[in-house]
Order: C-alpha cells, then sequence, then structure tokens
C-alpha cells in the first residue's frame, strides 16, 4: 500500500510542486508551462497537442488526486497540484502559435480562471474525490483556452 501511496503522492504533488511554502498551485501552473516550454522546443509541438496530453493524464492525475486526499483526510488539499498542470496545458491548447506572449497570457488567464471560478467552474468542485479535484481546473483550463484562440484571433500576442 505504501508504493501505491508514495505513486499517488508524487503524482499528485507533480513531483513536489505542490510543497511549495507559497502559493502551491500557481508553482503547479508554473511547471506545466515549463515542462510545455521544452516539449515545444524539443519535440517541436504545436499548441493544440497540449489538449490531449490534458486528457491523457487527466486519468491517473484523477486517482492521485483522489488517493492523496483521501490519505490526508481532506476533500482538496492545497498541495495537490496535478490538477493545476492538466488544467495549464489545456489552457496552452487554446494558442495560435506558442511564444513567450502566448505563455504568459495563458499562464494568467488560467490562474484567473482557476481563482476566480465562474460558473460551472466552482460547481464542478462539489463532484466526488478525484474527480472534483480535477474537473474545475480542466473547466478553468477551458475558460482560459477560448480566451486565448480568440485573442490569438485578433492577433494579441
Amino acid at each position: 500500500m505504501a508504493i501505491r501511496s508514495n505513486a499517488a503522492n508524487v503524482l499528485s504533488t507533480w513531483f513536489g510542486c505542490g510543497y511549495a511554502p507559497a502559493a502551491p498551485g500557481t508553482v503547479g501552473s508554473a511547471a506545466a508551462i515549463g515542462i510545455a516550454a521544452l516539449i515545444e522546443h524539443y519535440a517541436g509541438w504545436k499548441p493544440f497537442w497540449f489538449a490531449p496530453l490534458a486528457v491523457v493524464v487527466s486519468a491517473p492525475a484523477i486517482w492521485a488526486a483522489g488517493e492523496t486526499a483521501r490519505q490526508a483526510q481532506l476533500k482538496d488539499p492545497g498541495f495537490v497540484v496535478v490538477d493545476e498542470v492538466v488544467g495549464q496545458w489545456l489552457a496552452l491548447s487554446g494558442a495560435r502559435s506558442l511564444n513567450w506572449k502566448s505563455y504568459l497570457a495563458a499562464f494568467l488567464l488560467f490562474r484567473l480562471f482557476d481563482i476566480w471560478k465562474p460558473f460551472p467552474v466552482r460547481q464542478l468542485e462539489s463532484l466526488p474525490g478525484g474527480v472534483g479535484i480535477v474537473a474545475d481546473d480542466l473547466m478553468a483550463g477551458l475558460y482560459a483556452a477560448l480566451v486565448l484562440f480568440l485573442a490569438g484571433w485578433f492577433n494579441l500576442y
């Protein structure tokens, strides 16, 4: 059981980012941006490919977040940040191109929607376990992706 618990903890805290002394969600989002920039640079990924990546990582994220929350006996522990990672990657998928401006815009937009929690982001938090932990961030990421896409449509970055 300890091995599963450790794996859940490593993934849910995104390899320790969740233990940042201040703003762990923001640290998790920044880590997601950094990884995306590396993937884009070295593998040549286009923005759209971050949507399927977010979807694929969502399944283990839901498991890990739910398992860690259960162990901590908390509904949505602040140190669980894998949800920010998948939400941030979904936000990036709305960019028309990837450059420092689109990375910054995706980061700021995702953090805005994740903190503000417009309908139905806040309501998704009430889903049980890891699903509720991850679903609200995916919705915040979707909102950010849509705004980023529209901003790109109007050549704002």
